[in-house]
């Protein structure tokens, strides 16, 4: 099991040495940063559980440090942890906003900050189990489905929707176009779901623009026409009005091409994860 990698931004190297050597000693990765910029750096390399900063730093206030933090999306619901020697209630509530999970004030109990640390990344790793942009479930609360799936004793229908050019769509009008297009298509998949399928039936991603519905067999095709022709007549909604004609270009070009499949398993059909998703894969067109 991969050990959780945490980022200490300390420019008191004694200070910075005493909790790294601690954390590495409690089965943490560690990595550590003098300087704003040097984070920043880190931060964009390395997949991290947890970041620990300090206010008070050399080169750009730990408050400064955070907010860009936040504006990545490699680091955007990283937990981050001040340590400070600020008591101010403004100073708090600053951190606050801009979405720290913890305000530790110096000087702490070692002990106790291992304890904020781990609730901080269980806390972290829960709320991943959900897509960020759709609240849906993906990873291994998908595997798990699929495994009591194949198990079962009655049959189901594993359809997917996968907007498969929503990269080129992203490149030219930027994430959050991308992402309230995802919401869209979310909303879409649970009307059509809710209409024709049934309480029991699961929604997730399969990959994060890759959507799976498990339903009953004799549903399927009913949620699978609906969901296309809802796209279908509002896929114009989703370009900017601003750029009319670029809108159009991208319309012709079918930078929002949906792709579509149906997959229906019973008990025994398939003897691994690895063989339905592979048939998974090739069922989508």
């Amino acid at each position: 099991m991969n050990k959780p990698q945490i980022l200490i931004v300390e420019d008191d190297l004694d200070l910075s040495e005493i909790v790294s050597s601690y954390f590495r000693g409690q089965n943490y990765d560690v990595v550590t940063a003098a300087w704003a910029e040097e984070a920043l750096a880190i931060a964009a390399e390395n997949p991290l559980d947890l970041i620990m900063l300090d206010v008070r730093l050399p080169d750009i206030d730990g408050f400064e440090l955070c907010r860009r933090l936040r504006e990545r999306r490699k680091t955007q619901d990283t937990p981050i942890i001040f340590l400070t020697e600020k008591r101010d209630r403004v100073d708090k509530l600053h951190g606050l906003e801009l979405g720290v999970v913890d305000y530790i004030t110096k000087p702490f109990d070692i002990q106790e900050l291992r304890l904020r640390v781990r609730n901080a990344i269980v806390r972290s790793q829960q709320a991943s189990r959900l897509n960020p942009v759709t609240d849906l479930p993906e990873g291994d609360v998908v595997e798990e489905r699929l495994v009591g799936t194949m198990q079962s004793v009655n049959s189901h229908a594993l359809l997917q929707f996968s907007i498969a050019t929503l990269g080129a769509f992203r490149e030219r009008y930027g994430f959050v176009a991308a992402d309230d297009v995802l919401r869209a298509v979310t909303l879409m998949v649970r009307n059509a779901v809710r209409e024709f399928g049934s309480e029991q039936d699961f929604i997730g991603h399969l990959e994060p623009e890759t959507f799976l519905i498990i339903t009953a067999p004799d549903a399927a095709e009913d949620i699978q026409e609906r969901i296309e022709r809802r796209i279908t007549q509002s896929r114009e909604y989703f370009y900017p009005l601003r750029d009319r004609d670029r809108a159009r270009n991208a319309m012709q070009e079918n930078l929002l091409a949906v792709k579509s499949g149906v997959l229906n398993i019973q008990q025994g059909n398939y003897e691994s994860m690895s063989a339905l998703k592979d048939a998974l894969r090739k069922s989508l067109v």
